[in-house]
């Protein structure tokens, strides 16, 4: 399964290179922003850009709502992978 982390663009690091800090949770990763940039949307316009993150590329920009969305459901979806691993380790399935 591929999954994207949303994350800000809080930053851009090299516009030749197209390299961007992204603000994944308070985590802040370089991240190549090649695939959301075009004439219309250029490299310095995305500082602010919502983004959805995968292995080290932004793939697509995304909405505010819809990215603080899909982060709450992760971290319910972590949270709820702890609790299946703490029943597994105590013998309760």
């Amino acid at each position: 399964m591929c999954l994207g982390i949303p994350g800000q663009i809080v930053e851009i690091k090299d516009v030749t290179k197209k390299l961007a800090m992204v603000d994944v949770s308070g985590v802040k990763r370089l991240v190549n922003i090649a695939c959301i940039v075009n004439e219309e949307h250029s490299v310095a316009s995305c500082v602010g850009d919502w983004v959805l993150v995968h292995v080290g590329f932004a793939m697509s920009r995304i909405d505010e709502v819809e990215a603080k969305k899909t982060l709450d459901l992760l971290i319910e979806l972590g949270e709820a992978q702890a609790e299946i691993m703490a029943m597994q380790n105590s013998g309760l399935k």
